[in-house]
């Protein structure tokens, strides 16, 4: 009986033995906690979005916590170089090879394996244009008239926009007069979409995979081999990761050296998010769902974070509690955003007109006046805002002011962007001041008015301008008119709150006195209302000016061109010195524009 005992004791022993070894062996399987946030890059493009959303929703399924941030390309090498950012999935190559040497060299960065082959990246058109004859770079001078001297790209700062401003500098296959539009992918989209409907020639930055390719019929150029490289701008895209993050997160290395898409996988990936329209999680876990064969791949090798076998971790069915509440109110929510598109999408088929009225105008005014300042020698514009701000403030001091900012700007080569801000900010400023006023004007007589119309200028001026952005980019296209427009939305509550305040401002006693002098409603306005309220309406203009001023950069986004350029491609890679010299050139302008409009207003008020 006692042996017995003994042995059972032996036998406990080795098994609480066994499952401690066991324990331990599982858990020093895993990463370390240092590694459970991964923090990765998205750099905004479809391709890249996907695969990241995808590494994202595996991450999360073993127990990690990914944390994706949206950064341009340079400065994800910064960040990672920093050590802000661990992983970037987006490495297209070779027309990102300036961008990742200096890192790689320094060996801050660690390339990791390719994880797409067959990638391409360079310029294209549209099947038609193709066939009248743009088959190559050097051809796209020939055509240079209907093209209007402009190629689209992509965000500010991009690879691929620094290759065509290299060939546009060095005037490559005489495109040296040519200029490119800088905004988004989605935005660049948009454009060829219009440009397509209509049969207009435009030439873009394409690439594949993406579902440009089966959405447009299009063509790719050759010629761009010293640019873009060879094979149409055969890409491959790699897997980077900072310095050493694969020794301290082994785990996670395991699955990033196992991570690897085809072209099929990605185009499937980027439809679900383009044309179906699911945010990048949803669609990753969509497509995982569909292919169970791909994280069966992936996970060889890989354990959860705290050890476990990675295929017993993969979710299965929903989560339970608060979070299957969560899942179950956004697998049900209220179709706003589609409402939304849907609407938009109805006014560009059925109002096409009257918005190509509307853009033919804007862009006229604001590219005529914009020709018009860049016609004029620039000494003559500096003597005359000079001569206009002696004029109105009477200020030595001012005046030397002026001059002196205006030569800076010269000197620091904005002038042309300058005169493309200034035009963009007075024609914005006067198309809020001609609608802003009159509504104030009506406003301030009808209480039942202004309580109506009040939300819909906190609205207006709460609302995240970006927001503005992506109607007007559907409906006007890529340019001026977008980026004018928002302005003007963003604009407009100034004037017609300040005229509102001016006119009720009103001593009753002044207008009861016109009335007693038989002075019409008309009259009562002209001659007692506006002038009584002139300082108020003016400072409201000089705010609206200023608040277009304040839209630059955001209108850059959308092609709008001027200071706001620099400064988002400045922003984009990391350059400081372009963004502080945009930066003053703007803050300059701005103090002009202030000064000389804050002197009309006293003078009006005296």
């Amino acid at each position: 009986m006692h042996r017995l005992v003994r042995r059972l004791r032996r036998l406990t022993v080795l098994a609480v033995g066994i499952g401690l070894a066991l324990a331990g062996s599982a858990h020093a399987a895993g990463d370390p906690p240092s590694c459970r946030v991964v923090r990765l890059s998205d750099i905004g493009w479809t391709d890249v979005t996907s695969t990241t959303a995808t590494l994202g929703a595996l991450l999360t399924d073993l127990g990690y916590q990914p944390k994706v941030t949206v950064l341009s390309v340079p400065v994800t090498y910064a960040a990672m170089k920093n050590k802000d950012i661990d992983i970037f999935l987006g490495n297209w190559m070779p027309s990102m090879r300036q961008d990742r040497a200096p890192y790689q060299a320094d060996g801050s960065v660690d390339v990791v394996r390719a994880n797409l082959v067959g990638a391409k990246y360079t310029l294209a058109v549209p099947d038609y244009l193709y066939a009248q004859g743009l088959h190559d770079f050097a051809d796209i001078v020939r055509f240079a008239g209907p093209l209007g001297s402009s190629i689209y790209g992509i965000e500010p700062g991009n690879d691929g926009n620094r290759q065509v401003l290299s060939l546009i500098a060095a005037n490559t296959d005489g495109l040296g007069r040519f200029k490119l539009i800088e905004s988004s992918e989605q935005g660049m989209l948009a454009e060829v979409e219009r440009a397509v409907a209509a049969h207009k020639p435009i030439v873009f930055l394409g690439w594949e995979p993406h579902p440009m390719n089966t959405r447009f019929r299009m063509k790719y150029l050759t010629g761009g081999d010293s640019s873009f490289g060879p094979d149409y701008g055969g890409a491959t895209i790699y897997t980077n990761v900072r310095a050493r993050y694969l020794d301290e997160c082994p785990n996670v290395g395991r699955l990033l050296r196992n991570l690897s898409f085809s072209l099929a996988d990605e185009d499937q990936l980027m439809g679900l998010i383009l044309a179906k329209r699911q945010d990048p999680t949803t669609a990753a876990r969509t497509w995982l769902a569909a292919h169970p064969e791909a994280p069966a791949r992936w996970l060889q090798g890989v354990t959860t974070f705290d050890g476990r076998p990675a295929s017993a971790a993969l979710r299965q069915g929903s989560p339970k509690g608060l979070a299957d509440f969560q899942g179950w109110m956004s697998a049900h929510k209220i179709p706003v955003g589609e409402w939304v598109a849907d609407l938009i999408d109805l006014l560009k088929r059925n109002a096409a007109p009257l918005f190509g009225a509307i853009s033919f105008v804007v862009e006229g005014a604001v590219n005529g006046l914009t020709a018009v300042l860049e016609a004029i020698p620039a000494p003559i514009v500096i003597l005359a805002v000079s001569a206009l701000a002696y004029w109105l403030r009477r200020s030595i001091a001012l005046t030397v002011f002026v001059a002196m900012a205006l030569l800076f700007i010269v000197n620091q080569g904005y002038w042309p962007p300058t005169m493309e801000t200034l035009s963009l900010v007075l024609v914005s400023a006067l198309a809020s001041s001609v609608i802003g006023i009159p509504i104030g004007i009506a406003v301030a007589h009808r209480p039942w008015l202004n309580d109506a119309i009040r939300p819909v200028l906190d609205l207006m001026q709460t609302l995240p301008t970006f927001v503005y952005l992506i109607p007007t980019l559907v409906l006007f296209g890529l340019g001026v008119v977008p980026g004018l427009i928002s302005t003007v939305i963003f604009a407009l509550p100034a004037p017609v709150r300040l005229t509102q305040l001016g006119i009720a401002s009103i001593p009753k006693a002044l207008i009861e006195a016109g009335e007693a002098f038989g002075a019409t409603p008309l009259q009562l306005l002209l001659k007692v209302e506006l002038p009584a309220a002139a300082p108020s309406i003016l400072a409201g203009v000089t705010q609206c000016i200023m608040l277009s001023l304040s839209m630059v950069v955001i209108a850059a986004l959308v092609g709008a061109g001027g200071l706001g350029v620099p400064v988002v491609r400045a922003l984009n890679t990391v350059q400081v010195g372009m963004g502080f010299e945009a930066g003053f050139a703007i803050v300059l302008l701005a103090i002009i524009l202030d000064r000389i409009t804050r002197a009309v207003e006293r003078r009006e008020a005296e």
